[in-house]
């Protein structure tokens, strides 16, 4: 066999052609392992990116004159947005605690505070949760793929030294076409290994990131929440009217339609 003969037969389609059922087995796994990896890449990309422009006109929105309005208003048009499940959590709660009376007496605003601070933390962590699926699967291929690759080396290469023993003969052309195949499934470990790899600190520091935007938010929220409370609490005392203290109640009741709203948006668009 001739030199460019040899190198015809060592090209990567003909590799996984001559190798056995165990090394094609393994080329294959390794092929859809890489395929998998660029499918997540390219969605945790794209979405992390949408994510944080986002998250950016949620935050442009809390600084408008009528906050919680504004950003119930921009939420509409985005009831999928992981923020905005955890806006329609708290809007959730605070619906309910109106409904109750618990927003309406000094003597419980603490505990609805603190019950908003918790459901907040809550929908984060459940928020976070879903937008982690599929960085397993990068992490698994960056640390699993190279020993797959390996093992289909080690195996080709015992096929090629079986290949020396029955034929005695320790040219090129018995030599080369099982080192090749061995070789390429290293090769292929790697392909899928180090783009999973490098993506995955990439998403892992997009997620952390994002994970702040949405503890910002949610905690820009929460304060606003906290200022309708306070704002309620601070009615007129002996020497005021009675009247005063109904509208003090009526305005902050108004306010506090804006989180519902948004609420019942999330809970329509889910």
């Amino acid at each position: 066999m001739t030199t460019a003969q040899l190198a015809q037969h060592l090209s990567p389609w003909d590799l996984f052609l001559q190798a056995d059922a165990i090394v094609k087995a393994i080329m294959i796994v390794l092929a859809l392992a890489s395929l998998l990896t660029w499918a997540v890449i390219a969605d945790k990309l794209i979405r992390f990116r949408e994510l944080r422009a986002r998250a950016q006109r949620w935050s442009a929105a809390l600084d408008q004159p009528e906050r919680l309005r504004a950003l119930a208003d921009a939420l509409r048009a985005q009831p999928s947005d992981p923020f905005a499940r955890i806006y329609a959590a708290l809007g959730s709660e605070w619906d309910d605690s109106e409904r109750r009376g618990l927003a309406r007496s000094s003597a419980t605003f603490d505990s609805l505070k603190e019950r908003l601070a918790r459901i907040g933390q809550i929908a984060i962590g459940a928020e976070l949760d879903k937008l982690q699926r599929g960085l397993q699967l990068l992490a698994t291929v960056g640390s699993v793929a190279p020993f797959v690759g390996l093992f289909g080396t080690v195996w080709g290469i015992i096929n090629s030294f079986q290949g020396i023993a029955a034929t005695n003969n320790t040219s090129l052309a018995v030599v080369a076409p099982g080192i090749s195949e061995a070789l390429f499934a290293t090769a292929l470990g790697l392909v899928a290994a180090i783009p999973a790899v490098v993506a995955y600190n990439r998403a892992s520091g997009d997620l952390g990131g994002y994970a702040n935007q949405l503890g910002a938010l949610t905690g820009r929220v929460e304060v606003e929440l906290s200022r309708l409370l306070d704002a309620g609490e601070a009615r007129p005392d002996a020497g005021g009217d009675a009247a005063g203290a109904e509208r003090a109640d009526d305005a902050r009741r108004h306010d506090a339609r804006a989180p519902v709203a948004g609420a019942q948006v999330a809970a329509s668009g889910a």
